[in-house]
């Protein structure tokens, strides 16, 4: 008996045994329900395994990082910027969570820049290290915050592009807890605007109420009483701010606020779910979105506007009913300015004497107005516009 008993334990000692499932990483806002400092960021982001690269430097030596999850040739690619106003952190804590969730092998590469304002974040600010805010730099590229996400939008293409903030206070006015807009820009073809407009109305609002919270569209002030919008406030037509540049720039755009006024875990979770109706939105309407991107990338005709919105008529001197075949820009304006060009994606030809000339006739053909005709608001350049190239 003894011997069978010592024959039945050395036989059990060769049944594997299954190994415990390794914990997956935690952020700092996770375990302690604080804001995950610097160092925690970094140690997470380590932990993933994902691939992270660092895609720009900030004035204050610290990186600015785009994160990879999913495979790097997908047709479809979704962009999160999270963050831009170091002073909205829930943003940044809702990227940092669901980036280790996404599923790695699939036919959509979604990319992350997890802190679009680390020196913001560090300080707690608005603005970057030297006061600017990133969110309205996407034209002038100002800052290296901005420069970093311009050179992913040229390099990567992306289909979607969803902006996280934050706002606050609210009262009296903006009292629900997620707000949502689509780019308003007139510049925008008109299957990227709408498809913008499906995205925020259609699959993030509701992902966000089903979940308990309530929502309604950014930029409106609205009635406690009577739920009646009162006042327009935001900057709508605004090119410059990330939702109209990602707009221009062939992107499906939306902005998503939570409310301060709530607590953070609420304010994380409600970005968690305004990011459920976009992932969402990306596996119901794969063929419209790369279908409206394609025909807005094409686009090579048609009036242009240097103001108005969506939900207000431009000035009449503000539409360019017949554009212009380029803008000149002479050797020493080129010079200066070549870079942002080049960051933009706008391409040139050079002319006899040391000038270069834009053709209008690009894929960056909706930027090229706002960027180099002195009627803009707020234009790169003042170029020559020609009636011929």
């Amino acid at each position: 008996m003894r011997g069978l008993i010592a024959l039945l334990a050395a036989a059990s000692l060769l049944v594997p045994v299954p190994a415990l499932a390794a914990e997956p990483p935690r952020t700092g806002f996770e375990k302690t329900g604080n804001w995950t400092t610097e160092a925690e960021e970094q140690a997470y982001l380590r932990a993933t395994g994902l691939p992270v690269t660092r895609i720009g430097t900030t004035a204050q030596g610290r990186p600015i990082q785009l994160v990879r999850v999913g495979p790097r040739s997908a047709r479809t690619v979704v962009v999160f910027i999270c963050s831009q106003h170091g002073d909205e952190p829930a943003g940044r804590e809702a990227c940092l969570i669901r980036m280790r969730s996404l599923p790695r092998a699939s036919g959509t590469t979604y990319l992350f820049v997890p802190n679009a304002n680390p020196d913001g974040r560090a300080a707690d600010t608005r603005g970057n290290s030297a006061g600017i805010d990133v969110n309205r730099d996407h034209l002038l590229l100002r800052t290296a915050e901005a420069r970093a996400m311009a050179a992913v939008f040229r390099d990567w293409k992306p289909d979607v592009i969803h902006d996280l903030h934050e706002f606050g206070p609210s009262a009296p006015y903006y009292v629900k807890d997620v707000l949502w807009l689509w780019p308003r820009n007139l510049n925008v073809a008109d299957g990227v605007h709408d498809l913008s407009e499906t995205l925020s109305r259609s699959y993030v609002r509701p992902s966000v109420e089903a979940a308990g919270r309530t929502s309604g569209v950014y930029g409106i002030h609205v009635d406690p009483v009577t739920g009646e919008p009162v006042r327009q406030v935001a900057g709508d037509g605004q090119e410059r701010i990330l939702r109209n540049t990602g707009g221009l720039k062939h992107g499906m755009g939306l902005l998503v606020e939570t409310n301060v006024d709530n607590t953070p875990r609420f304010r994380v979770e409600s970005h968690l779910k305004a990011l459920d109706g976009t992932q969402s939105f990306v596996r119901s309407e794969r063929q419209a979105v790369e279908a409206a991107t394609a025909a807005s990338r094409a686009v090579r005709s048609g009036p242009l506007y240097f103001g108005g919105a969506d939900n207000q008529a431009p000035a009449p001197e503000d539409v360019l009913t017949t554009p212009p075949c380029g803008y000149v820009l002479t050797g020493a304006q080129y010079r200066d300015f070549a870079d942002e060009l080049a960051l933009h994606g706008v391409t040139s030809r050079y002319l006899r004497g040391g000038d270069r000339i834009v053709p209008l006739k690009q894929q960056a053909r909706a930027l090229l107005p706002l960027l180099l005709d002195a009627r803009a608001d707020e234009p790169l350049l003042h170029a020559r516009p020609v009636a011929q190239c």
